[in-house]
């Protein structure tokens, strides 16, 4: 019950953006409760989702939601080395990033977060990522999927150049690539021939997954 009873704590703090609770909350929950470090992360990650969706219906301002995102990457930080995960268990490993000419992170974050709790090796790029640099961080770590995100759509263009450096590499279709975020669709991944994409964090982990089996 203690452990029900800190998480819905840590969700509390997170969409009211109280970041001193959060960080309180989190820390308590690494020292003991360090097991429901998973959970933990996807009751962040629902929390991030209900202050979407209140900002969508004008129940909430930016400042409220700036507010819960740093509360968000707060926890986040305190609570990922505790998702540390042996090689052997690795679904696969995923490079993130925002593209080019994309500098809001959050949708991002809260991605890469997911894929973590769902047992993926992430190495996140962080924003504004040139094409060039997924695909050199995907052939140094060995990675098998390379997760765009895309907040503008006039900067989608840069999937070309990531595309055709992958088919330069001869690397095309064996790192796959899968794209999200508000600046593309189903109609961007056949313009560029990407394999799949992402409507929200959960989706991604499922395309993932299937790419992963060559189910897409």
């Amino acid at each position: 019950m203690a452990g029900k009873y800190l998480l819905e704590q840590l969700r509390d703090a997170v969409v009211s953006g109280s970041l001193r609770k959060a960080r309180r909350i989190a820390e308590q929950i690494t020292i003991q409760r360090p097991a429901l470090a998973k959970e933990a992360i996807d009751k962040t990650i629902e929390a991030m989702e209900t202050v979407d969706m209140k900002y969508q219906l004008k129940q909430c301002s930016v400042t409220d939601v700036i507010a819960a995102a740093s509360a968000m990457r707060e926890v986040f930080k305190i609570l990922e080395p505790h998702l540390e995960i042996v090689k052997t268990e690795v679904k696969g490993r995923v490079i993130i990033g925002l593209l080019k000419g994309n500098m809001q992170g959050l949708g991002k974050d809260i991605v890469a977060a997911a894929l973590r709790a769902a047992g993926f090796q992430v190495y996140d790029l962080g924003e504004d990522v040139p094409p060039e640099t997924f695909v050199e961080k995907a052939v140094q770590e060995e990675a098998d999927i390379i997760a765009v995100s895309i907040t503008f759509s006039d900067t989608a263009k840069h999937l070309k150049k990531l595309m055709e450096e992958l088919e330069n590499r001869g690397l095309r279709g064996k790192i796959k690539v899968v794209i999200g975020g508000k600046g593309v669709s189903e109609e961007t991944c056949r313009e560029y021939s990407i394999e799949a994409y992402a409507v929200d964090a959960w989706d991604c982990i499922k395309k993932v997954e299937g790419l992963l089996e060559n189910n897409f």
